[in-house]
């Protein structure tokens, strides 16, 4: 049986409260074991011809909301908007080169009708379930995260291999404990993988995208004046366009996004 690695990251707060973000993304890229390492070059040499075009230092993580806002680190490079730009395309089209697929959970806050709801948990949870679906039994895998959420996220995964409720037709749901997951999750600096900052720059633009087109927000302020409203959504249709994407984790939208809590349907008087 071969192995896959799975990265997660994640873009906005995981609190159940809005006061600081009303929308939380959590994004997973995997990947077998056997071409881990073509990724990983892939991904290398991209890097090196951001340094070659605009000085960016291959040692230096691409955090994508900083990167975008120009905050942090990235002022010193003194990049204007169309170079930041060329930046994120570049980025994009050597992640749309990779042997991978990513899948994107969205818990949207502003459905809450439950002031308890357990963002990060079921969030985690959604993604696994939709790895083991995608694994089949074929496969194993091994989750490596950003660090800082580590306990809550291991409690929910060994939770999961005990009991996993999945929804039946039947009314009932049936208990399917998850299979594949090898060890506990584990935990890496972002700054110290590529594969995680991948997951935090999917999970920015999901995040973007789900707010400005799904429900219709106006761009953010320093967002706006960098990328237009539709970057987003090149970024998404080239993802898709190159397989990245796992559409089957909710094959109703179009870019496979996992929405949560589902709305409810409306009742006919």
């Amino acid at each position: 049986m071969s192995t896959r690695i799975v990265y997660f990251d994640e873009t906005g707060d995981d609190g159940a409260s809005t006061s600081s973000s009303d929308t939380f993304v959590l994004s997973s890229l995997y990947m077998d074991t056997k071409v881990w390492q073509e990724n990983f070059n892939r991904i290398r040499e991209c890097r090196k011809e951001l340094k070659e075009r605009f000085g960016f230092h291959t040692s230096e993580e691409i955090h994508t909301a900083h990167l975008v806002r120009d905050k942090g680190i990235y002022r010193k490079y003194g990049w204007n908007e169309t170079q930041r730009q060329e930046i994120l395309i570049r980025f994009t089209q050597c992640i749309a080169s990779l042997q991978a697929r990513a899948i994107n959970v969205v818990i949207d806050k502003t459905r809450f009708t439950d002031e308890n709801y357990p963002v990060l948990k079921n969030a985690l949870k959604y993604s696994i379930q939709r790895i083991e679906n995608d694994s089949a039994g074929k496969w194993n895998y091994l989750i490596i995260t950003d660090k800082g959420r580590l306990a809550p996220m291991m409690k929910t995964a060994r939770e999961i291999r005990v009991f996993n409720p999945i929804p039946s037709h039947f009314g009932t749901p049936q208990n399917t404990p998850i299979q594949g997951l090898v060890e506990d999750i584990l935990e890496k600096e972002s700054s110290e993988s590529y594969f995680i900052q991948i997951c935090d720059f999917i999970s920015f633009f999901v995040h973007l995208y789900y707010r400005t087109w799904k429900r219709s927000e106006p761009m953010p302020n320093r967002v706006g004046k960098i990328i237009p409203k539709e970057f987003s959504a090149r970024v998404l249709e080239t993802l898709k366009q190159y397989g990245i994407l796992n559409l089957e984790a909710a094959a109703a939208d179009p870019y496979g996004l996992v929405i949560y809590p589902k709305r409810k349907p409306a009742v006919w008087a």
